[in-house]
């Protein structure tokens, strides 16, 4: 029987989930409740259904609700189908898919049956991932991933599950075994002002990685107002608040920081 599995997207010619022009499918489930996630229509297992708003006539209108379904069930081959639609943009841009969520090592079976396809099909591959998952997963599909587009939040494991609401020991864990394994890895920190960005986070992070042989991209993550718009259009209460533009670390000095160090480094996906 042919593996299923259940996502809520598939994003075409994305530019900021990977090298190249890329096709992200975004998988269902996420074992994290991050104060800033921008996809809470992955964090369920299972498709369900939210209550929309939208804004009539702009900004200063009434609020229109409308229930939608986020979430389908999908073959590998459906997927397969849409993804080689692209192939041509994959190999003129050095592109290829990227796994993301929710978190794709929610679905195990699932998302090592597509890689699979893909790796038979030429296809690169990208997983993006919380590292929250056991380490045979990683094991399993290690060689059928070209990069892992690995996050990193917070280093102060009581800090980490206020704010995700799971420990980091896992994550930490994961990440030193792939790193140790090749150099497969994009450490993607998201700036998020005030809880990740803080030098004494930073510093933190810094000293984790520079023993492991393995991680020598790291890309900054500016701060997602979509996560504030969609819990809005979602009707969800915001733990976080709003932040203002003008908070947080400065970014070209975080860069500097870390090509001090040894890294190459990049704003954004």
């Amino acid at each position: 029987m042919a593996t299923a599995g259940i996502i809520f997207d598939i994003k075409k010619f994305a530019i900021h989930d990977g090298p190249g022009i890329r096709t992200t499918v975004f998988l269902k489930g996420c074992p994290l409740d991050c104060w800033w996630c921008h996809n809470p229509e992955g964090r369920e297992g299972q498709p369900e259904n939210f209550c929309v708003r939208t804004r009539r006539g702009g900004s200063g209108g009434n609020w229109a609700e409308k229930e939608e379904l986020f979430g389908r069930e999908v073959s590998v081959a459906e997927i397969m189908t849409e993804i080689i639609k692209d192939i041509v943009f994959y190999d003129q841009s050095g592109g290829g898919v990227t796994f993301s969520g929710g978190e794709p090592l929610m679905q195990p079976e699932f998302l090592k049956a597509a890689l699979i396809e893909c790796q038979e099909s030429g296809i690169r591959t990208a997983v993006d991932t919380s590292g929250y998952g056991p380490a045979d997963i990683f094991d399993e599909i290690y060689d059928l991933v070209d990069l892992f587009l690995y996050d990193l939040k917070n280093m102060d494991d009581h800090q980490h599950i206020k704010y995700t609401g799971v420990s980091n020991e896992q994550i930490l864990d994961n990440l030193k075994m792939l790193a140790v394994r090749g150099n497969k890895i994009n450490l993607r920190l998201p700036m998020i002002p005030g809880i990740t960005d803080t030098h004494e986070n930073l510093e933190a992070i810094l000293e984790f990685i520079e023993p492991l042989p393995g991680i020598r991209d790291v890309s900054l993550l500016p701060y997602n107002r979509l996560a504030e718009d969609k819990l809005e259009r979602f009707s969800l209460n915001s733990r976080l608040g709003r932040i203002s533009s003008g908070t947080g670390n400065d970014l070209d000095a975080v860069t500097r920081r870390f090509a001090n160090r040894g890294y190459r480094v990049k704003v954004g996906g």
